[in-house]
């Protein structure tokens, strides 16, 4: 494999401003408003609300994978599956939970650990009723998770339900469908530097608060 390229070799060095404890907003949301509005308006971010989510099973087998983030504000972040999956089954098993948002272009990471519920049904359906048509039917069409035999069975399922629910009329929302609401119990900002002297800050919730300690990178 002498044509093979070398992660070894591949290194790159972050140059940005320092990161300060004084400089973060009070809590952890406000602090990832500012990011994420930061991040939203680079070109070099595709995406800026996706994020990996992990989970692990009871015995402690994690499993990893992206999804994207529809909401947030002071009582954590949300994402919507569907709960047969096996982010859903795992969760359900075990509510902990880690959301790690990527944004390397800006040599930035928030990595937010905490406990999983789910949303209202009233929750789900008003955001449900916001997502196009089209993604409506892949709801119902796809048992996330479960092995199927080839894609055309995917799309066969989608197109026996755009028949039955044409575009323009309202598409139920599939009861095994809906939301989990992450409430963090920590919220580390990452910002990487050169020599690999990067800045972590963690807000750790501690009582009615938040405080914030300096983590070695």
């Amino acid at each position: 494999m002498t044509d093979a390229l070398d992660p070894a070799d591949m290194r790159e060095q972050y140059r940005t401003k320092e990161l300060a404890a004084a400089d973060l907003a009070p809590d952890p949301i406000q602090q990832f408003g500012a990011w994420f509005k930061e991040t939203a308006a680079s070109p070099a971010i595709h995406e800026p609300n996706a994020m990996i989510v992990s989970t692990a099973s009871p015995d402690g087998r994690p499993s990893s994978r992206t999804v994207l983030l529809k909401h947030y504000d002071d009582a954590g972040f949300v994402f919507f599956t569907n709960y047969g999956s096996r982010k859903g089954t795992e969760l359900a098993a075990n509510p902990y939970v880690s959301l790690l948002f990527p944004w390397h272009p800006l040599a930035r990471q928030v990595i937010v650990t905490g406990r999983a519920a789910r949303t209202g049904r009233d929750e789900t359906a008003a955001y449900f009723r916001t997502r196009p048509h089209g993604s409506q039917l892949g709801a119902w069409a796809s048992a996330q998770s479960s092995v199927i035999a080839s894609r055309q069975e995917l799309l066969d399922r989608y197109e026996e339900l755009a028949a039955r629910h044409p575009a323009g009329e309202q598409v139920p929302v599939p009861p095994e469908w809906g939301g989990f609401r992450v409430v963090p119990d920590t919220v580390e900002f990452w910002q990487g530097h050169e020599n690999r002297l990067h800045d972590r800050l963690r807000y750790v919730r501690e009582d009615e608060g938040w405080h914030v300690e300096r983590l070695a990178p």
